[in-house]
């Protein structure tokens, strides 16, 4: 439903808008049909509102109707694993932006992928969108924005080199991270000489850690990495103030109880930089929230708000014919 939102919205009536309602209207019908027997006073419910109400041939109950079957020819396999390997990089994606602290609205310049598998453009651009990432690369290594570092498991590396724990720790503390990481990957140990003791520690001998380069924020599972480039320039700021400022005026809309198209009158007041913004981002804010002027001045009902830590008044006005 959110991905088509804007599929939903557009105007008129045009082929896109009405495959995407029809898309909806038999994915819900049929669900109804196929959750009868668990929910069957909600499956009614819907089944009566949606099908009922404009065919007035269909089985008056959905409990009369025959049950969904299964037509293997509209099973698309590739998409269907090409939509869940999108899934996993966006729930990666979203876990470093929480390590980072940063917000959705908050825009990223690029998202470094290293998988298994390498997503089209149509693809890439559903990361972009839903990560708010302006480029996504997919690259087979990510060694200039991670490194390893590695401690020893002391339940197993203890019994075997108990005396030798001290320097192996030292050890460990000193590698270089990736180089070490290749090793253990090709050979299946980590060896090296600890006071003329040979030392071979396997992965089940370690604890690893994977840290990343100043600026860049990296999560993993295990075939995806993700590493995220947290360094953020001025219009990347400013972007994500255009940003605040639009999902502020919709939730004064919202709370409004304004109409989806109905057209309205920004107030802004109280902020000189916040007024910049809006300023020099009039036309792309005004087309987003349906609004047909701004006037910096209080009105509207205005409401304190915290946009990205400056606080500015905002106030709405539905306007008239």
């Amino acid at each position: 439903m959110r991905r088509s939102r804007e599929r939903f919205w557009a105007k008129g009536m045009e082929q896109d808008k009405i495959n995407a309602y029809m898309t909806l209207y038999t994915a819900l019908v049929t669900i109804a049909k196929a959750a009868a027997p668990m929910i069957p006073f909600m499956a009614e419910e819907i089944y009566r509102n949606l099908v009922c109400s404009i065919d007035s041939s269909a089985p008056e109950s959905v409990h009369l109707c025959d049950f969904p079957t299964v037509d293997a020819k509209k099973i698309d396999v590739q998409l269907e694993a090409d939509m869940e390997a999108v899934l996993k990089t966006v729930v990666l994606g979203r876990a470093c932006r929480n390590a980072a602290n940063i917000k959705n609205r908050q825009p990223i310049s690029t998202m470094f992928i290293k998988a298994p598998f390498v997503l089209g453009e149509f693809y890439q651009e559903i990361i972009e969108e839903e990560l708010n990432v302006k480029n996504v690369v997919f690259t087979e290594d990510v060694r200039a924005f991670t490194t390893y570092t590695f401690k020893p498991q002391l339940k197993t590396v203890g019994p075997k080199y108990g005396k030798q724990l001290g320097g192996i720790k030292e050890k460990l503390s000193t590698i270089d991270g990736n180089a070490a990481m290749d090793e253990l990957e090709a050979q299946g140990v980590l060896a090296f000489d600890v006071n003329g003791t040979e030392v071979r520690l396997s992965k089940e001998d370690l604890l690893i850690d994977v840290s990343q380069k100043e600026g860049y924020v990296t999560e993993a599972d295990n075939t995806v990495t993700v590493v995220l480039d947290t360094n953020l320039t001025k219009e990347l700021i400013e972007e994500g103030f255009v940003y605040e400022i639009i999902s502020k005026i919709q939730t004064m809309r919202k709370d409004s109880n304004f109409e989806v198209m109905d057209r309205i009158v920004v107030y802004l007041s109280g902020n000189d930089t916040i007024a910049e913004v809006m300023q020099r981002n009039t036309e792309a804010i005004c087309t987003k929230v349906l609004a047909d002027a701004v006037l910096y001045e209080n009105g509207g009902n205005a409401k304190e708000w915290n946009v990205n830590g400056q606080t500015v008044m905002i106030g709405v006005e539905k306007q008239t014919k």
